[in-house]
């Protein structure tokens, strides 16, 4: 693990490997661990970087509302120290978002982009109102929002079946600080809509998608990449692929990764 400062604030990462640059970007109340499994693998012809985000896993907090861009800002921060001047992106979720944002900022240093249960889209009104209320409840009880906000997830088949991976998801999830949860749901709510990234851009985007997402619903996920050479990738499962399809994951994303 590596640690560097970016506007007084300290954040945590790993670098692994050698090769083509891999940025990895966890999503919401996870952190860099979520992409430990993949490592190993990928690591072989690659160079693997993965960071905690604003207020998640050893990353500090950096004020009241954590933006996309500041996200995206930290990674090219790290980037310029390791004098990695273009990488390919891979962002679960809130992690696909910040990616989104540093192909909108970084065009000239973005390869590739896999934007794993995620959308280019902004949140509508209803999204909106939901991390209002998120907030609300976090503030009130945190362990129980976390609890819940973890469980919800993932698809209902696999709470059983993957009840000993959910419940060290929702262990981790805990670590996260009050304000880093608060101040990156309050920057995912005013995050701005990016669906020309995947209509303009010249590089190599794969979007992969759960069916049974409980959090973005795939048939109205899947329309903004309607006349786009946007790859796609459905999986029959939820929001976690990364958990719940980890071995075949693992095998697209080795296989996309020859198009970088």
């Amino acid at each position: 693990m590596k640690k560097t400062t970016f506007k007084n604030t300290i954040v945590s990462y790993t670098d692994d490997g050698q090769g083509t640059a891999i940025v990895a970007l966890h999503g919401f109340l996870e952190n860099k661990a979520m992409f430990d499994p993949f490592i190993p693998l990928l690591n072989k012809g690659h160079r693997i970087i993965t960071i905690d985000l604003l207020g998640h896993g050893k990353t500090e907090s950096m004020g009241y509302v954590h933006t996309m861009e500041e996200n995206a800002a930290i990674v090219t921060h790290i980037l310029n120290e390791l004098k990695i001047t273009k990488c390919c992106l891979v962002g679960h979720s809130m992690g696909g978002y910040v990616a989104l944002a540093f192909a909108d900022l970084y065009p000239e240093k973005t390869i590739g982009l896999v934007l794993l249960n995620s959308t280019a889209y902004e949140d509508n009104a209803e999204r909106k109102l939901n991390r209002t209320r998120a907030i609300k409840a976090v503030k009130q009880n945190f362990s129980v929002f976390v609890n819940m906000a973890i469980a919800n997830l993932f698809s209902e088949e696999n709470r059983t079946r993957l009840s000993r991976e959910i419940e060290w998801v929702k262990k981790e999830a805990l670590k996260t600080p009050l304000q880093g949860v608060v101040a990156s749901l309050e920057g995912m709510k005013i995050r701005k809509e990016r669906t020309y990234i995947l209509e303009k851009a010249i590089y190599p985007i794969l979007f992969v998608l759960g069916k049974k997402d409980p959090v973005l619903l795939y048939d109205e996920t899947i329309v903004q990449i309607k006349n786009t050479t946007v790859q796609l990738h459905t999986f029959a499962d939820g929001h976690m692929s990364t958990i719940e399809n980890r071995d075949e994951l693992s095998q697209l994303l080795l296989q996309f990764l020859k198009q970088i």
